[in-house]
């Protein structure tokens, strides 16, 4: 038990940013192709987290185009480059589903400043 410990804990990242559920971020993802490395952002807001520890993730949706798309990201990914905290949401659930049947102004979550 101790190994697994010690083996997920200097896994973990520590430069990670806190950020909540509701908040809309930017997350830096790398992507290979081929031999080539690059990162892609992905913007939108978090709808989503959970787990712990090392499998702690999260979900961000945006729409594109007329389309919600959602991905999941590992937070402690080694793909998962950089995550910045854009502006912070006011919620008050730890999950955002509903926002899936929403589309325009009745998605937007207000701001706090």
């Amino acid at each position: 038990m101790d190994l697994i410990k010690a083996f997920t804990s200097e896994q973990l990242k520590t430069d990670v940013p806190k950020f909540v559920v509701g908040d809309t971020v930017r997350v830096h993802n790398k992507i290979k192709e081929g031999s080539r490395e690059r990162i892609q952002m992905f913007e939108g807001i978090v709808i989503a987290k959970k787990g712990g520890g090392i499998s702690e993730s999260f979900t961000v949706r945006r729409v594109t185009y007329g389309v919600g798309v959602e991905k999941t990201f590992p937070l402690h990914s080694p793909n998962v480059a950089k995550v910045d905290v854009i502006r912070s949401g006011k919620v008050r659930r730890a999950k955002l589903y509903y926002l899936r049947g929403r589309s325009g102004k009745e998605a937007k979550l207000k701001e706090i400043i």
